[in-house]
């Protein structure tokens, strides 16, 4: 019913349907109120109910939301965008990630006249059966057999993969940070993302950043960007919106022309109000002070939870950037003691997962982190005469 947000992966008694949200709270159907730190699993970058994100959403569906084209807000957004992230040059919108990365894999297949797409083991791109894990159910041998598999951050892993896909190679696919489930967030090496640049451009091929997660979070710009290292092309979504429905795909002039020959439509695609939502959003987000304020939040967090660990005498990982931390348990490789600890934080009331990073948005102020880590210092407690 709910995909990868499948309540059975929660603590029982986790709530499973909510009523309302505002700045960092939100408040499931039996009037419980919790400190969101999932962020509707990353959408929500300044606050549940902004009220100039949402001031601009009525404004434009008040005139139309779905006419029969795009209102000028569509333009407004595409200057926007590529005013602010460095390597785009025109943008294509849609709804959700898998909308925006599969468009960048149809516009590289397009480009190139090829058809292999390379993608890291486990990294996650969205529902479509082309990045789909194989033995997937639903998805036949053959819609996965274009997308072999490198490991994120090891050259050689990825020199093997560019190597069997030999003169096929369409594209690299790989996320700024990996983040996947069930483990520390890593940060790219430098050099990973060096060497990535540099087969695409020895061998042809195109390189896309699949920045549906990180995209404002880490730099506005472009996730690489204080790498110097530019993709051909990005996929956004998540908190381009604040919570409003819409992706984008970006990118360089060059590939301009194969984005116009490939299929890229749907009935709510140029919707206005998401738009201008986003427009509302990412006029904030290119905002110095935003990301250092959630910064300092995220950092007093994470060490915060280092410290309570310690006190406690328990051994974890915290990972990843402040803005999306995570923390892991050290030896609970079924994730049993971090969903004790979650269930422990959320009867507290902080909203956390055990197996997913978290988020943070800009109206996480020091006294809302405060009182999370007066909630998990009770959790680690717990953890500790559970242990």
């Amino acid at each position: 019913m709910f995909g990868h947000k499948n309540v059975a992966r929660l603590p029982r008694g986790y709530p499973q349907f909510f009523d309302r949200g505002q700045g960092a709270v939100i408040w499931d159907v039996d009037g419980r109120e919790y400190v969101d730190m999932l962020c509707s699993w990353g959408p929500i970058l300044l606050g549940h109910v902004d009220p100039e994100v949402e001031a601009a959403a009525s404004t434009a569906a008040a005139r139309g939301d779905c006419l029969n084209g795009p209102s000028p807000v569509l333009v407004e957004l595409a200057e926007l965008l590529t005013d602010t992230v460095a390597h785009a040059d025109w943008a294509i919108f849609s709804k959700n990630g898998t909308d925006a990365t599969g468009l960048a894999v149809a516009v590289a297949r397009a480009e190139t006249g090829r058809g292999q797409i390379l993608m890291a083991h486990g990294a996650y791109h969205g529902i479509a059966p082309w990045s789909a894990v194989p033995g997937t159910p639903g998805v036949l041998d053959q819609e996965v057999s274009s997308t072999p598999r490198y490991d994120y951050n090891d050259i050689e892993s990825l020199e093997r993969a560019v190597d069997r896909a030999g003169t096929d190679l369409a594209a690299i696919v790989v996320t700024p940070i990996r983040h996947e489930v069930r483990r520390d967030l890593e940060d790219v090496k430098p050099e990973f993302a060096t060497r990535s640049r540099e087969l695409c451009d020895r061998l042809g091929a195109v390189l896309i950043l699949d920045e549906v997660r990180c995209g404002l979070r880490t730099d506005p710009r472009g996730s690489w960007e204080p790498l110097g290292i530019r993709p051909d092309l990005s996929a956004w979504s998540k908190a381009l919106g604040n919570g409003h429905p819409i992706a984008a795909l970006l990118g360089i002039r060059a590939l301009e022309h194969a984005a116009t020959t490939v299929s890229a439509t749907g009935s709510f695609w140029l919707n206005s109000a998401p738009m201008a939502a986003a427009v509302a959003t990412l006029t904030r987000a290119r905002q110095a002070d935003l990301l250092t304020s959630m910064t300092a939040a995220g950092s007093a967090f994470q060490q915060g939870l280092r410290d309570q660990a310690s006190a406690h005498g328990l051994v974890v990982s915290v990972s990843g950037p402040a803005t999306m931390p995570f923390m892991t348990f050290d030896g609970d490789d079924d994730f049993d003691v971090a969903r004790v600890w979650a269930a422990a934080c959320a009867e507290r009331g902080v909203y956390l997962h055990p197996t997913h990073n978290w988020f943070l948005s800009a109206a996480h102020s020091p006294a809302i982190i405060s009182r999370v880590l007066d909630a998990t210092d009770l959790a680690f407690g717990r953890v500790a005469a559970w242990s």
